[in-house]
């Protein structure tokens, strides 16, 4: 299959984090960005990835991501709002995509008087060709990123939200719909619970929240273990030479169940357990279903859970399921994804690390990668872009 030509060719950032200003050219290859720590580096990937669907690779609120001048300026406040653009080819098709924070004023009746009041809010906007777009997911029909960070050292540790959040997001590349499900899911879940904390007991307005959270979450399931069992058969007919084989399983209620039952089956079952379930609520106490299901890994050839391998053993696992997603996406859709690796040869020895950095370079496709050892990535000095970091500003290196 011909693999066209998928990435980032401008990315424009303005009053972005600790950018006021920024405009890279960049080329359809491995891009290298360099730099002390604190400089800016992530902050660039962290930009692209809001060119995808969702809050971003920090999961940060809108209003923290407002660049805030420096003591020089005369004004030390945060700016009003931030913007990130993009020129970018889809399978050689050139678009224009971008997204930005709007403040918008809305109009509420005042408690304390008889005059009406204005309320200010924030939201993302998003464009694409020129165009105003309702929904973010439309987004992934444009671009697809796929990122590791600092931070998903630790995705095998503690709580499984962080590693659910990780499988979603790897679902949206074959299924658009889902980041919509998602959010409409968690959406109708505050609300339900919401109500049942204020002791708001409409019983017909809970049973058609019930009905749909019931609904969205089985779609959910399936998803997931859609996309489970493609990366696991995918892996067992192409193994890495270099990077440990996974088996990736689902802990969840509705997943297991969807193995032995239909999905309508299981919707009557969700919805009447929310509906036993509504005292646990008040009660504090755990609410199963989609929301709590873990995204479980295992180093293969040991049948060790991820959580017991050592740490470079989890780095090597992560990136093992990043290749295997990216591999099996450009196979699939022949639509290659943008890799977001921030410090992603952390924890990595030497022959992994240029493992990875060949792997890359042999998958033909864009990958923005940051470290602050820029001596690392010598295998890539005649295939990458290389740019430094300091202080806010980007030099071609």
């Amino acid at each position: 299959m011909i693999q066209l030509k998928s990435g980032i060719k401008r990315l424009t950032l303005t009053d972005f984090r600790n950018y006021k200003n920024l405009r890279i050219e960049a080329e359809i290859a491995p891009i290298i960005i360099t730099g002390e720590n604190g400089s800016g580096k992530t902050n660039i990937l962290e930009a692209i990835s809001f060119l995808t669907p969702g809050r971003g690779l920090r999961s940060a609120k809108l209003s923290e991501i407002k660049r805030i001048h420096s003591i020089e300026d005369t004004n030390i406040l945060a700016s009003d709002s931030w913007s990130v653009a993009a020129e970018i080819l889809k399978n050689d098709e050139e678009h224009f995509i971008g997204t930005a924070l709007q403040k918008m004023a809305r109009e509420y009746e005042s408690e304390t008087d008889e005059a009406e009041e204005w309320r200010i809010y924030e939201r993302r906007i998003v464009k694409i060709d020129g165009q105003k777009i309702s929904q973010q997911a439309e987004l992934g029909k444009y671009l697809s990123a796929i990122w590791v960070t600092p931070q998903m050292d630790r995705l095998f540790l503690g709580g499984p939200q962080p590693r659910r959040s990780f499988l979603d997001r790897l679902v949206y590349a074959f299924d658009l719909e889902h980041a919509k499900r998602t959010a409409n899911f968690e959406h109708l879940y505050r609300q339900w619970f919401q109500m049942l904390k204020n002791g708001i007991a409409d019983r017909h307005w809970l049973e058609s929240v019930e009905a749909d959270i019931a609904a969205l979450g089985v779609a959910i399931a399936a998803a997931r273990r859609e996309l489970v069992a493609r990366l696991n058969t995918f892996i067992t007919y192409e193994p890495d030479d270099i990077f440990p084989d996974v088996r990736l399983e689902l802990d969840g209620l509705i997943e297991k169940m969807l193995d032995r039952e239909s999905a309508l089956k299981i919707e009557d079952f969700y919805r009447e357990n929310l509906a036993r379930q509504r005292r646990n609520v008040l009660n504090n106490e755990s609410i199963d279903g989609v929301n709590r299901t873990d995204f479980k890994v295992f180093f293969k050839k040991k049948n060790m859970p991820a959580e017991l391998c050592s740490t470079g053993e989890q780095k090597a696992l992560l990136v093992s399921i990043i290749l295997a997603q990216t591999k099996c996406q450009i196979l699939d859709k022949g639509f290659t994804p943008v890799l977001l690796l921030d410090e992603v040869t952390t924890h990595l020895d030497d022959a992994k690390r240029d493992a990875l950095l060949e792997k890359i370079r042999a998958l033909n496709l864009q990958a923005w990668i940051t470290s602050t050892e820029p001596q690392n990535f010598t295998p890539l000095k005649n295939e990458a872009q290389f740019f430094t970091v300091n202080n806010g500003n980007v030099f071609s290196a």
